[in-house]
């Protein structure tokens, strides 16, 4: 999947992802992806959480052995 910005939230733990994440999104336009990496397991609650509280869309979520990855595009 194409993006815009990378977020490297590796090793972080909540909320640091979160408020990391929208620190990011805030310097984008509106319409631009944003990816996240992410280990921390509440991530996959959190972030989802976030944007609905936000505003933003959750475009697709993948996972590898090691992380978590969110694609979330701007509102």
């Amino acid at each position: 999947m194409e993006f815009d910005n990378d977020l490297d939230a590796i090793g972080l733990l909540c909320p640091l992802p979160v408020l990391k994440a929208r620190k990011r999104l805030a310097g984008l336009k509106l319409g631009q992806v944003l990816r996240i990496l992410a280990d921390d397991p509440a991530a996959a609650i959190d972030v989802p959480h976030f944007c609905i509280e936000s505003g933003h869309e959750l475009i697709a979520t993948d996972r590898t052995a090691q992380h978590q990855i969110f694609f979330i595009r701007k509102k």
